[in-house]
């Protein structure tokens, strides 16, 4: 019996997208400390681990929290590309793939919208 059949993976696409948000959501969990407790990091990893529930559960009020997520994280990724691009190229390369594979893990959740139940 295949891991996919024990979970009951439908989709490959959402399973994967669900595991990015668990990803971020850890990251930004173990990240809080270090960058001093700030509010927005906290925010983002609360929304990640709901919005990665709600898609492995297959759920369709699943898409409000990556819609949520999806701002916040294009005004959060931005405002570090701009302000830390320079001073730190590690940290400007590291936001610039976190913007570009959120983008992406929201357009195939908006597009497989239809494969998620109520």
């Amino acid at each position: 019996m295949s891991l996919g059949s024990k979970l009951r993976i439908d989709s490959m696409g959402i399973f994967l997208t669900s595991v990015f948000y668990i990803i971020t959501g850890i990251v930004s969990i173990g990240v809080l400390p270090l960058a001093n407790y700030p509010p927005h990091v906290g925010i983002v990893a609360i929304l990640s681990l709901i919005t990665a529930y709600g898609l492995f559960r297959k759920r369709s009020w699943a898409l409000y929290p990556v819609a949520m997520l999806f701002l916040i994280v294009t005004i959060l990724a931005l405002y570090m590309i701009y302000y830390l691009f320079l001073a730190d190229l590690l940290i400007g390369i590291g936001m610039i793939a976190y913007l570009i594979l959120t983008w992406i893990a929201t357009a195939y959740t908006a597009n497989r919208r239809t494969k998620l139940e109520s």
